[in-house]
Formats: structure tokens, C-alpha cells, sequence
């Protein structure tokens, strides 16, 4: 049974790669773990899918997640005692949604984060293709990334009005490209466990 409450914040210094060092009690904040489909594929790879310690033993307790791999931390209470989860994978699987939601971020990530008309990465926001005036619409197909100056610039003109044409298409993406893109922008942090279950588009080592 689990009991959440009563679990005391205690845990052992353990290997370098959960970031323990020096024998000091570390806080288990730092000790995430990867959440993974039942066909062992991660729920989102952008945002990656992480549970915090607390949700995954909960779930692991509730028997709705296989616990796959642990870090060397424990968490104990008088009678109890258990290595923190790193990896858990969902007992049923969940079927992802084909149409994501039209939003900020998924637009963004759509166009890899850059501008669509001159690539630039940074002061990122979106622009009607077609303009408003003209009765452009707010929707996959006519809107696109572009950064502040070009978006200044093209102001309310159609591409040929102002001899700026979108790096691609605005289209409908599907959830499976979206993932697949954000493939490409693994966190800052992975934990050892999780690189068997993360397929980045990095270069494979000899």
C-alpha cells in the first residue's frame, strides 16, 4: 500500500551519475523519472515525459507503471524503503493524439524553432502568411514562425508583396512529427538510465 505521507525525505548518497556527491543528503527533486509508453517509447520526447519521484512511486505502488530502472538513491519510512524509480513504463498503453493542438509551442516546434524566413532562432513569434486584411486565417496552413524583425518587416504584405517567402509550407502536423522533431532538442540533463529509450538525432559513436 502506498503511503505518501508518512515517507520520510531520507536517501543515500549514490553513484556520480544521480549527482550525489560527498556523503550529503541530496533532495530527491533532482531524481525525475522517464515515463515511457507501454511499447517502451516515451510518452513526449518535447517536452520529455517525466514524472516526479513522488507520482512515479505512486504509480509503481498502484500497479499502473512497470518500474524499468532505478537510480542508486532510496527513499524510506520506518518500515519501508525503496530505490527512487528512474524509468517506468505504463502498464496499458495510451494511443497518441493525431491532431495536436494548435498552439504557440507546437507552432514553434513545428518550424524547429526558427524563423521561416531568414532562420534566426531567437525573439521568436508567429506571422500570418496570408495577412489578416486580406483574409488570411489563424490556422496551421497560414501561420508560421518568423522572428520579430521579419516579422516587422513583411508587416501586413502578402510574401510576393514583400519578396519574403517562408523557408516551407505551413502545414498540419501530425503529434508523430511533431516528436520526431522534438528529437532534436534533448534536455541539458540525462540521467544514464534514460539513454537507452532516448533516440536523439545525435551522431552514433563508432
Amino acid at each position: 500500500m502506498y503511503h505518501g505521507n508518512i515517507l520520510q525525505e531520507r536517501w543515500r548518497s549514490g553513484s556520480g551519475n544521480d549527482g550525489a556527491g560527498g556523503g550529503r543528503w541530496q533532495s530527491p527533486q533532482g531524481c525525475p523519472a522517464l515515463v515511457l509508453n507501454a511499447d517502451y517509447t516515451p510518452l513526449s520526447y518535447y517536452p520529455l515525459s517525466l514524472w516526479s519521484w513522488q507520482d512515479a512511486i505512486k504509480a509503481a505502488f498502484l500497479e499502473r507503471v512497470d518500474v524499468v530502472a532505478q537510480y542508486d538513491r532510496e527513499i524510506r519510512s520506518p518500515s519501508f524503503s525503496m530505490r527512487l524509480p528512474s524509468v517506468v513504463a505504463l502498464r496499458q498503453y495510451v494511443k497518441p493524439s493525431q491532431n495536436p493542438a494548435f498552439t504557440r509551442f507546437n507552432l514553434f516546434l513545428r518550424d524547429r524553432f526558427s524563423c521561416q524566413y531568414c532562420g534566426a532562432k531567437e525573439e521568436l513569434t508567429f506571422d500570418h502568411v496570408v495577412p489578416r486584411a486580406y483574409g488570411g486565417r489563424t490556422t496551421w496552413t497560414n501561420v508560421t514562425t518568423a522572428c520579430a524583425p521579419c516579422n516587422l518587416r513583411k508587416g501586413g504584405r502578402t510574401p510576393a508583396e514583400a519578396h519574403m517567402l517562408p523557408h516551407q509550407r505551413p502545414f498540419r502536423p501530425t503529434s508523430h512529427q511533431l516528436q520526431e522533431n522534438g528529437r532534436a532538442f534533448p534536455p541539458h540533463h540525462l540521467h544514464a538510465t534514460w539513454r537507452d529509450y532516448l533516440y536523439w538525432d545525435t551522431e552514433l559513436e563508432a
